[in-house]
């Protein structure tokens, strides 16, 4: 971190050193539009990178989410599409928002149940390594059954049904991603009407470039990040939380001398007692 800042540092005093007359306007200019992208871009990727030492599962449901609802609103537009949504985006209608609503709300249920029980997606990570990992299930990732009664065992094969307790976070990321990252993509299209360009790029045949394609994903990347972090993990630490952080952070001499004073409190307090 500390290389990083000195780095930016060493660049902002560049920065200053370089302005020239009657290029103040221009320099400043794209002084903050480099700001801009890095906010932007690396911000936020950030929190995407963050999302998958939680465990893949945090990064790859939102991340489903997103293509689930793009896709389900080009279908229900498609085909009962009437009233237009937002100027900015005309092809944009309320039957396409409405339908890939439902659908991903009820997608996103339905995959944290798949997700939620495989631990290579649940457990979390201290590397970007790609191999299998085996933990203990969070209370999260363990199954609640419920009993079914009245009618429903009369018309379906089931008694009972099984629900993950983050299949209920699932669905506040299904309603974010359905009613508030579109907007993601609004705002990516209000900057390209203003600078008057189709796409962001062309790698995509039909779609644009990559630009396009992620402009709803760094809206929900940072919302599962910050949920996640408000909603999901407990506030208070826990033994093994500390003891992670003892073993990631200190060095062996450190962790010795904790180790010792640890244990002459515990030694006044014992004998405080007696």
């Amino acid at each position: 971190m500390a290389i990083c800042y000195f780095l930016y540092i060493s660049g902002f005093v560049w920065f200053i050193l370089t302005l020239k007359k009657k290029m103040y306007k221009y320099q400043f200019g794209q002084f903050a539009w480099t700001h801009m992208i890095l906010i932007v871009v690396f911000t936020q990727s950030s929190f995407t990178v963050a999302n998958i030492f939680e465990g893949i599962f945090w990064f790859l449901l939102p991340a489903s989410l997103i293509v689930i609802n793009d896709i389900a609103a080009y279908i229900f537009g498609f085909f009962f599409g009437r009233t237009p949504l937002i100027k900015l985006s005309p092809k944009k209608t309320w039957e396409g928002f409405i339908g890939a609503s439902v659908t991903t709300v009820i997608s996103a249920f339905v995959l944290a149940n798949i997700m939620g029980r495989f631990q290579w997606l649940t457990c979390p990570r201290t590397d970007l390594s790609t191999g299998w990992l085996h933990c203990d299930p969070d209370p999260l990732f363990k199954p609640d059954y419920f009993n079914l009664s009245g009618w429903v065992p009369q018309w379906f094969p089931w008694k009972d049904v099984s629900v993950l307790p983050v299949q209920w976070h699932a669905l506040c990321l299904g309603l974010f991603a359905s009613i508030i990252a579109p907007f993601g993509g609004f705002f990516a299209s209000g900057f390209k009407r203003a600078f008057k360009i189709k796409d962001f790029g062309d790698s995509i045949p039909g779609h644009g470039g990559i630009t396009d394609r992620m402009d709803c994903q760094m809206v929900m990347a940072v919302f599962a990040y910050i949920y996640h972090q408000s909603f999901v993990v407990p506030q208070s630490f826990s033994v093994d939380m500390i003891l992670d952080q003892i073993l990631m952070n200190l060095t062996f001499e450190e962790q010795h001398a904790l180790y010792m004073k640890l244990g002459q409190i515990f030694q006044d307090r014992l004998f405080g007692q007696s």
